[in-house]
């Protein structure tokens, strides 16, 4: 993309929030910010009210990346389909925010964002190899392939939600997005009278309430998390006797459960890779957290 003088930024529109980075000339994170979505509010108008009042604060940008849930059409940059922001398939997103900004605007899949991210300036340094698996209220994946961005023939490569993770034909997302781990809390709570999620309304769960739980000793909400890390473990076994990545990395909102999750997906994994591919394969959680998909979309728009 072509440059001005000033910041590259990067934003990302999640499904509750926007997550702003901007970058320095050395591409280091000089300062990120996050605001809550308004829900009776249009996403476009908050991205716009947040690049207008950066701008405000630090000037004009050099380049700026979004990143978003869906499926991208890099070569018209444009929203083919995405089931959390539908009103903005195929429209003229990235003209309405260039004209507010000022500058083009890159658009970018959030889960090849947030792999390069990490791939750039996250647990992925020094890898050529790797596979980037996003845990939140969907699921998505990413590949880095000798150091790019693999998309795949038709540009949709790593939809790492549609693996199937059982014989039924069960996909990964149905059972381990943050969306499907709280409606299968909901529908077990009432079976454990120990648990201090069954205290809660059901309507006002939230999968960190979950992982807080767990964190908590619940055992209920142990065992929640750990199911979950066993489903992911057995999508990523997939990849691994695949590709033999060099590094597996998970982020998302899920990952923040930490070894909860982490470690019955090492070990479902384990037992289902082929244990050669398996030894060369470095199982991590991502280090960028909530701002890794910003960090990567804005080293895209910069290069």
């Amino acid at each position: 993309m072509s440059q001005n003088s000033g910041h590259n930024v990067g934003i990302e529109l999640s499904t509750d929030s926007l997550c702003c980075v901007m970058l320095d000339g050395s591409r280091n994170v000089a300062e990120r910010s996050y605001v809550r979505l308004r829900k009776d509010d249009n996403p476009l108008t908050q991205v716009i009210e947040v690049v207008e009042s950066t701008q405000e604060k630090h000037g004009p940008f050099a380049t700026l990346g979004l990143a978003m849930p869906g499926l991208i059409d890099r070569g018209t940059n444009r929203v083919i389909h995405s089931t959390y922001f539908p009103e903005q398939t195929n429209g003229n997103l990235t003209q309405t925010i260039a004209s507010a900004a000022g500058v083009e605007v890159l658009l970018e899949n959030d889960a090849n964002a947030a792999a390069y991210g990490e791939f750039r300036m996250g647990v992925g340094r020094g890898c050529e190899n790797m596979f980037y698996a996003m845990l939140q209220e969907g699921i998505g994946g990413a590949f880095i392939i000798n150091g790019q961005l693999w998309r795949g023939a038709g540009g949709f490569a790593g939809e790492f939600g549609s693996v199937a993770v059982d014989s039924e034909g069960t996909r990964l997302e149905d059972v381990a997005s943050s969306a499907n781990i709280v409606r299968r809390t909901r529908e077990r709570v009432n079976r454990d009278s120990t648990s201090m999620l069954g205290r809660r309304e059901k309507e006002d769960l939230r999968v960190q309430d979950i992982i807080e739980a767990a964190k908590s000793e619940d055992d209920f909400a142990i065992m929640m998390l750990e199911r979950t890390g066993a489903y992911v473990g057995t999508a990523i076994a997939t990849v691994i006797n695949l590709l033999n990545p060099e590094r597996i990395v998970i982020g998302g909102d899920i990952a923040e459960a930490g070894d909860l999750v982490m470690e019955s997906l090492i070990n479902k994994a384990r037992s289902l890779s082929f244990t050669r591919s398996f030894e060369h394969t470095k199982i991590a959680a991502g280090e960028l957290g909530k701002a890794a998909a910003a960090i990567g979309v804005a080293l895209l728009a910069s290069e």
